[in-house]
């Protein structure tokens, strides 16, 4: 059995730093061939680890971050 985590997505890291958030997710969606819904996903997943690693980096607060993106 391996201890290997899951290969680390960065296809979308730009544009989750710059708060666009559908080009991201379709990104994400072109890059893994998924549902829209699983897209979705990833995109709030890694937004998630961004917000830990790299928080600095954003052009939006995080209280603010998704304002007006209903889904």
């Amino acid at each position: 059995m391996s201890d290997q985590s899951p290969p680390l997505i960065t296809v979308a890291d730009d544009d989750i730093l710059a708060r666009r958030i559908l080009p991201g997710i379709k990104a994400l969606r072109e890059h893994l061939g998924c549902s829209l819904q699983d897209a979705l996903i990833a995109f709030t997943d890694r937004y998630e680890i961004l917000r830990l690693e790299r928080p600095s980096e954003f052009s939006e607060a995080p209280d603010t971050y998704w304002d007006g993106f209903y889904s």
